[in-house]
Order: structure tokens, then C-alpha cells, then sequence
């Protein structure tokens, strides 16, 4: 076999472990989740499952990981053709939320787990969390640069006001409910824009506003 092809068969390995662990730490939480029953979940021998990870930190930071990467992945994908930058951060609301809700359970392991990890494990997913941040910053930045954002606002904040609010739709969210994803993204948009824009950028996302009122109409 070479290289190449035992590469993949390494990944396709470490994406199912790292998918059924994230589907027993949501169940049964990751201080009471046991590396022996990750390896009997997998169909794996124990030491297998060492010999990829030493200790159960190792598979939550991995996971996190790859679930930041997908974040990041997902959200790359749908703004990168946008260019006008209010359009761009109701982009990556949008996407965020449909990635948060998508059924991932690494994904909602990320955010309520993270404070099981210490030391050099938390350290490193911090580092993590914070190049996901930065993404999120560099769009705040830019309606901050070209004047969409008033100049007594700090974007600091609203990133951290933004994030909170889109992230903890994960706790109330109903597939069967009242409002759509996108609509829930676009919600939240409009009231982080609303209350932060310079005046003579609240024309604009009025016109936005319009255009979300014909699409849930349609």
C-alpha cells in the first residue's frame, strides 16, 4: 500500500473515532465517557485507540479541532464570493448557524466541552478557538475600516456579543419550529447592525432588511 493511499485510510480511521466519541461525549458527557468504551464503540481493541491517542483529552482536542476546521471551512466557502462586507457578515451568520445545527456532534461538543480540557489540552484549543475568532475579527475590522461601524463602538465586543448569540441557538433551536436557520441568522444580523451602523450606512441595510422580508416571503 503506499503513502498516499494509507494517508487516507489513517483519516477515514481518525474521522470515524473521532465521530462516535463526539456522539458519546453529547450523550453521556466526556468526564463520564471511558476510552474503553470508545474502542468497544468503534469496534476497536483498547490499545489500538492508545496507540492513536494516549489519553481521552487527546481524541476532544483532535475533535475540536477538525470541528473548527469545518467551521472555518464552511463559512470560507460562503463568503469568499462576497464582496460587499454587511452582506458578508449576514453570510457567515447564516453559515454559522446552519453548520452549528447540521447534526455534527463534534460540533456541539466544541462548545459545551471545552471546559473539560486543562493544561497543555486547553492551551491548545484555545489557540484553536482564537484562529476561528480572528476570522470573525477580520470582517468586523473591515466594516469597522471602510466606516459601516461608528467610531464609539468596539468591535471587540460585538464579535463576542455576535458569537454568543449565534452559538447559543444550539440550546433552544426546534428542526420542527417556528423559524429557519437562515432566518434565525438573518435575526440576529439585524439586530447586531442596528444598533452599531454609522448613519449613513443604515440605508443600506434597510435595502438588506427589504430584500430578507421578500425571501421569506417567497
Amino acid at each position: 500500500m503506499s503513502n498516499q493511499e494509507t494517508s487516507l485510510v489513517d483519516f477515514a480511521d481518525r474521522e470515524k473515532v473521532l465521530a462516535i466519541s463526539a456522539t458519546l461525549f453529547r450523550e453521556k458527557g466526556f468526564e463520564r465517557t471511558s476510552l474503553r468504551e470508545i474502542s468497544k464503540a468503534c469496534g476497536m481493541l483498547p490499545g489500538s485507540l492508545h496507540y492513536r491517542y494516549r489519553a481521552k483529552d487527546d481524541i476532544l482536542v483532535d475533535m475540536m479541532r477538525l470541528a473548527i476546521e469545518r467551521i472555518i471551512s464552511g463559512i470560507v466557502d460562503a463568503t469568499v464570493s462576497v464582496d460587499d462586507p454587511l452582506e458578508k457578515l449576514r453570510a457567515a451568520m447564516r453559515a454559522h448557524v446552519n453548520i452549528l445545527m447540521s447534526g455534527n456532534d463534534m460540533v456541539y461538543v466544541l462548545l459545551f466541552e471545552w471546559r473539560s480540557l486543562h493544561g497543555t489540552a486547553h492551551t491548545q484549543i484555545m489557540a484553536e478557538r482564537d484562529r476561528y475568532e480572528h476570522y470573525w475579527q477580520t470582517i468586523l475590522d473591515t466594516l469597522k475600516i471602510k466606516q459601516y461601524i461608528r467610531e464609539d463602538i468596539d468591535i471587540n465586543l460585538i464579535r463576542l456579543i455576535g458569537l454568543g448569540a449565534v452559538n447559543w441557538v444550539a440550546t433552544w433551536y426546534k428542526a420542527d419550529g417556528k423559524y429557519s436557520l437562515d432566518q434565525i441568522g438573518d435575526a440576529i444580523w439585524q439586530m447586531l447592525t442596528r444598533g452599531v451602523l454609522a448613519d449613513e450606512h443604515h440605508e443600506a441595510a434597510k435595502n438588506y432588511e427589504s430584500i430578507l422580508h421578500q425571501e421569506q416571503l417567497s
